[in-house]
């Protein structure tokens, strides 16, 4: 019989974390409607066409990852609050992510995604976020409610942006730390019936999809494989 070994995230239920974040909204910074959020947001936009500096409109804005550091937020956020904190969290982080790649010409979509850590480290954030007096409704035991963009390159084809770590996510890395095990586009239009393709996988817009699998589901499949 062949044998997997798995670790303490054995037990992650990706199910049940889909339907206990099944109707969260993806964040997006508020605008107060005056000039303190207009000068904030035409900020960002030329830091970050001078940080492109003519590089291709899809180059990841990796800036925002280096000025501000991933962390606690609280929420409404304003445009204004938001660009002059030293920390912000996936939500504010995705947002103007968003928002730059858009003002780009990038075709570009608000990401959600439920990622697997250790209970270790849930515990932490979950203890930072406390401290900070911010919800922590974004963690459930060793998973994740996390968000980023998903920008269109050609046709259906998309990439996955994670603004908080300053990378593109790999479709070919599922499970593991950090691995990604659901993930939904956001799209305007909530029966657009636009599907997209992200590696060999297939998102049907504003519907979650499984695209990994926990290790204790991993080593049932090996294990019934064996046993066949």
């Amino acid at each position: 019989m062949m044998m997997i070994e798995t670790t303490g995230t054995e037990f992650a239920n990706v199910e049940a974390a889909i339907e206990r974040w099944r109707c969260f909204p993806a964040s997006s910074l508020s605008h107060h409607g005056g000039r303190c959020c207009q000068i904030a947001r035409e900020w960002v936009l030329a830091m970050d066409r001078s940080q492109l500096n003519g590089a291709p409109a899809l180059t990841g804005p990796r800036w925002l990852r280096h000025k501000y550091t991933w962390g606690p937020s609280r929420w409404p956020n304003h445009w204004c609050e938001a660009v002059g904190e030293k920390t912000l969290d996936c939500g504010a982080l995705a947002s103007l992510a968003h928002e730059v790649f858009t003002a780009r010409g990038v075709r570009s979509y608000p990401a959600q995604f439920i990622q697997q850590f250790t209970a270790e480290a849930t515990c932490h954030w979950r203890e930072k976020w406390g401290d900070e007096q911010c919800t922590v409704n974004w963690i459930e035991d060793e998973l994740i409610y996390h968000e980023g963009c998903a920008v269109v390159l050609a046709g259906s084809e998309v990439k996955l942006w994670d603004a908080s770590a300053g990378w593109w996510l790999n479709p070919r890395q599922v499970g593991g730390y950090g691995g990604l095990l659901a993930a939904r586009i956001v799209t305007p239009a909530a029966d657009s019936g636009e599907v997209f393709e992200w590696g060999r996988h297939a998102f049907a817009a504003n519907q979650w999809q499984r695209v990994g699998q926990a290790p204790a589901e991993l080593a049932r499949a090996a294990s019934a494989e064996a046993l066949a």
